[in-house]
């Protein structure tokens, strides 16, 4: 199995209220149910306010680097990081476990 781990900050004056943001949240939700190779999904804001802190994260998991990739792919998958590009930044880790 991989996990992939992807944690999201705002941009500089984007608030969680932003109807971009509402609108890439609810892209991103609908990823578990959209996509067959998502074995394991969850996304969530962050509840803690700390300088260093990201704000929204996502936590899932795949079979094996194939099924990341088809993941990745995926229309709906490409059609939040469009979203997502217009307001926020992000890191990612696939580690398998």
């Amino acid at each position: 199995m991989i996990r992939h781990l992807v944690l999201f900050k705002l941009n500089e004056g984007v608030e969680r209220d932003d109807p971009r943001v509402a609108a890439g949240v609810q892209a991103f939700e609908e990823l578990g149910k959209q996509i067959p190779e998502l074995r394991f999904w969850e996304s969530a804001w962050n509840v803690t306010d700390r300088p260093i802190a990201y704000d929204y994260a996502i936590n899932s998991a795949v079979d094996d680097t194939e099924a990341l990739q088809r993941y990745l792919d995926h229309p709906a998958h490409q059609a939040g990081v469009a979203q997502w590009r217009e307001f926020a930044t992000w890191v990612i880790a696939d580690y398998p476990f």
